[in-house]
């Protein structure tokens, strides 16, 4: 079931493309471009009252009206068919979450107030490089990458909550009983006598995911894992959304689009020191019309998702860089100084810079 706030980001973007003069006429309209069922209208309507989803109404409204006058967007034409994903998961090798498709070519993917791209599993990032396709492993993460440390975490963890019951090895936890081991650890932080354990555990985990996926690109071209770790795909998409009080309006380039724009110059991962196992990337490319360097930053935290012990970890993808400033995101904000056209978000910023100060 998708979330109230979800359903209202997405689907007042989509009311924002539609020639209505405001919010109200665009919700009062429901009109049949906008392809959702009576049960989602309805629950539109009870939400636009709600003054918690206010903003989150204006700020996505504004974003669809935004893309409908857009150059590279629908420049003015009404659309004839908007469809919603509605949650659903893709059934292809999309790189990103698609949430709106407009007159069966523009894809529209909105995203708020995260900078958390993706949550992927750690074996399919560190072994399997993100394609979305693969046989690599699907076992705990710790267990599989850091089995003594592991087991050391576990062992304290047991002693110092008194689960005695519990089996003796860490990988013989059933799902029943990793959740009785969660709520047993109440505490914000670990008991005295596991904490140095779980710094072992961070050590050795995030070392070793930092070497696995040095590993995995020696046998592909890297310039496929930026494009993967980027979202960058074989179609262009539109990202609209926010990011703190900022909107984020941005075409998103194809695969070839950035091979022409950009060269890749080197992708950095390192382990990091950190209260959790975590490693650090980096991207360093260059503008090939200026021949300028630049580089987008990132990490990657690997931790377990529901709890601790709750369920196996999964490696949650943050860009640390501002998504604006990333290459291959264009703004659809025309810019005076270019006559209008589309320009990297990033170069648009630096524009901005030099205009004199009044």
């Amino acid at each position: 079931m998708v979330a109230d706030r979800t359903l209202v980001t997405e689907l007042a973007t989509a009311l924002g493309t539609l020639p209505y003069s405001d919010l109200a006429a665009a919700l009062a309209s429901r009109s049949p471009v906008l392809r959702i069922g009576g049960e989602v209208w309805d629950r539109l309507d009870q939400l636009a009252v709600m003054p918690s989803f206010a903003r989150d109404f204006a700020t996505a409204y504004d974003n669809g009206r935004a893309f409908a006058r857009a150059a590279d967007g629908l420049a003015g034409r009404p659309p004839r068919i908007a469809e919603w994903t509605g949650g659903r998961r893709p059934s292809g090798d999309e790189v990103a979450p698609i949430d709106l498709r407009i007159d069966h070519v523009y894809l529209v993917s909105c995203k708020y107030l995260s900078a958390n791209i993706a949550n992927p599993s750690p074996a399919r990032l560190f072994d399997g490089l993100l394609a979305t396709r693969g046989n690599w492993d699907r076992t705990d993460w710790y267990q599989a990458v850091a089995p003594d440390e592991y087991q050391d975490l576990y062992a304290a963890c047991r002693r110092a909550t008194g689960l005695s019951d519990l089996p003796d090895s860490a990988s013989a936890l059933s799902g029943g009983q990793r959740e009785r081991l969660r709520r047993a650890l109440t505490q914000r932080d670990y008991p005295p006598d596991a904490r140095e354990a779980y710094q072992r555990l961070c050590r050795a985990v995030s070392t070793r995911s930092a070497q696995r996926w040095r590993a995995g690109l020696e046998s592909v071209d890297a310039e496929l894992m930026i494009w993967r770790l980027l979202r960058i795909g074989s179609a262009p998409y539109f990202l609209l959304g926010a990011h703190g009080t900022s909107s984020l309006r941005l075409r998103v380039d194809t695969a070839w689009d950035w091979h022409h724009a950009y060269q890749l110059r080197a992708l950095s991962i390192a382990p990091a020191r950190s209260g959790q196992p975590r490693v650090d990337w980096a991207v360093h490319y260059a503008v090939r019309s200026d021949r300028t360097t630049r580089h987008v930053q990132g990490h990657v935290e690997i931790r377990w998702s529901h709890g601790r012990f709750g369920q196996p970890p999964e490696a949650k993808i943050y860009l640390d860089t501002p998504v604006d400033q990333v290459p291959g995101y264009n703004s659809l904000e025309p810019s005076a100084l270019t006559g209008g056209r589309s320009v990297p978000a990033g170069e648009f910023a630096a524009e901005r810079q030099q205009l004199p100060l009044l």
